[in-house]
């Protein structure tokens, strides 16, 4: 029997609750290609892992065996997973169904990198009906839930059961919706993900958070190209796709890649995004009232700043609408692997200055 504390055990992990492991993600989880393709030629031939390849799409599924060891393993884990007529035990052949199942396995495999426990019996149970028994607090977090996990409340989900939604990030100082667009624009419908949005509020309330928690959204994407789709898209034909509008005040855009897992240890830890401002701003002035858009600070020539580095989309539209609004010059003050996107979307006249991204790993994640 394999070793939980291998490689090999963590993939069968991640495709027993993501239904189907993306063939172009091993990248992500082994250090070289010659190595993944060793697991997986192993993994085969132990009749623990099949091939499923259709439409163009190559994945990973477990095999009968495989379930049976998970479930022997980790029963609270895997049981909801890997029994009954759930879509990650009985695999549907549509390809927007299995889209869907590469993108939960994206996102879990950029948690666990981030080291954000999401697996059930990691955490507490906060959406079972008998909540007066959940004891949490602000300390223990960050946590992620699944929306599986948050639907099993039963009928008070009805109005969110067509979400968009893959789960939810609880840090300490707010909620995260969390969203994955592939390389695409995402379906999305306004007024779901508006009653979502309220019935975190709402649920979450006391527990941990003191009142109504701030509920942001993340939306995991392929590349930074992504992020350009989704700061122009104008909701498509019939307006069924995504666009910026008020469902969140904030929603970031992170990549599927290295890059947005250290943007995510930034996201989630505010600590280090209050360090961080503090040294990006050190030579600017104070807020001016008189700029009438949103800004963090004005240089010494009084021309706004706005911070840039967690991918507020949000913040990014409105601060390029006030410029080109009221004709101003701007700075921005972002991530260098951010600034092409951010050229081409912005019109007006915009200074832009980098943070070197591998010398934020040293200086504030200690990495080598």
């Amino acid at each position: 029997m394999l070793r939980p504390d291998t490689q090999k055990f963590q993939l069968l992990e991640l495709i027993g609750i993501s239904g189907e492991f993306p063939a172009d993600q091993l990248n992500r989880l082994f250090s070289s290609p010659s190595y993944a393709e060793k697991v997986i030629t192993e993994l085969k031939a132990d009749k623990l892992i099949r091939t499923h390849y259709k439409d163009r799409l190559r994945g990973y599924r477990l095999t009968k065996r495989s379930k049976e060891m998970l479930l022997e393993y980790n029963p609270l884990r895997f049981r909801c997973y890997l029994t009954g007529n759930t879509e990650t035990n009985r695999i549907r052949s549509e390809v927007f169904r299995r889209i869907r199942l590469h993108q939960k396995a994206q996102t879990y495999l950029t948690l666990s990198h981030t080291g954000i426990p999401f697996y059930q019996d990691e955490k507490p149970n906060l959406f079972s009906k008998n909540r007066e028994a959940v004891s949490i607090d602000l300390q223990d977090l960050p946590y992620f839930y699944s929306s599986r996990e948050v639907k099993e409340l039963g009928d008070v989900t009805i109005k969110i059961k067509s979400s968009r939604s893959m789960g939810i990030l609880m840090t300490p100082h707010c909620v995260y919706a969390v969203y994955n667009t592939g390389d695409g624009i995402l379906k999305w419908e306004h007024k779901t993900e508006v009653r979502l949005n309220a019935f975190l509020q709402h649920h979450l309330q006391g527990l941990p958070y003191t009142g109504h928690p701030k509920i942001h959204a993340i939306m995991f994407g392929d590349s930074m190209d992504t992020a350009f789709k989704l700061l122009t898209s104008t909701g498509g034909y019939k307006r069924s796709l995504f666009m910026l509008d008020d469902s969140f005040t904030h929603f970031h855009f992170i990549p599927n890649d290295t890059r947005g897992e250290t943007l995510l240890k930034l996201l989630i830890d505010p600590n280090m995004a209050t360090a961080l401002n503090r040294l990006l701003l050190s030579d600017q002035g104070s807020l001016q009232g008189e700029i009438p858009f949103e800004h963090d600070a004005v240089d010494p020539d009084g021309i706004p700043t706005l911070l840039a580095y967690d991918f507020d989309m949000q913040r990014i539209c409105r601060f390029n609408n006030g410029m080109n609004v009221y004709g101003m010059a701007g700075n921005v003050i972002c991530f260098d692997f951010q600034i092409p996107v951010l050229k081409k979307y912005m019109n007006g006249n915009v200074s832009f200055s980098s943070i070197d991204l591998t010398k934020f790993r040293r200086g504030f994640l200690h990495e080598p």
